[in-house]
C-alpha cells in the first residue's frame, strides 16, 4: 500500500489536541487493512519523525435517523480504524502547516 492510502486523515477534535500537547500522541484516520508496522513506516516517511509507539481501533458503524416531510428517513455512517500515534520524544508533527 502506497503511503496516500494508508494515511486518509488526521483527526482533529479537541480530545486529539489534548492528546497531542500532553502527551505527544497524534491521530490518524487510516485504511482498513493497514497494520502497525504499514501505519508507523507511513507516518515515519511522511512526517519524518520517529515514531515509539502506534495503537489502533475499529471504530463500528453507527445507526442514524433524521425527520424529513416524508416521514424518519434511517441510515448508517460507516465505521472506520484510527490510529494513535506515539511520536518520539522531543519531535512535533506539524497538522496545520498544510492547511
Amino acid at each position: 500500500m502506497k503511503v496516500s492510502e494508508i494515511l486518509i486523515k488526521p483527526i482533529l477534535t479537541e480530545k486529539a489536541n489534548a492528546l497531542q500537547e500532553k502527551r505527544n500522541i497524534y491521530a490518524f484516520r487510516v485504511a482498513r487493512k493497514a497494520n502497525k508496522l504499514e501505519i508507523k513506516k507511513a507516518v515515519e516517511s511522511f512526517y519524518s519523525v520517529s515514531v515509539a509507539e502506534v495503537r489502533t481501533t475499529v471504530v463500528p458503524s453507527k445507526a442514524k435517523a433524521r425527520s424529513t416531510k416524508a416521514g424518519i428517513i434511517t441510515g448508517r455512517k460507516p465505521g472506520y480504524k484510527k490510529a494513535y500515534v506515539v511520536v518520539a520524544e522531543g519531535e512535533t508533527i506539524d497538522l496545520y502547516a498544510n492547511i
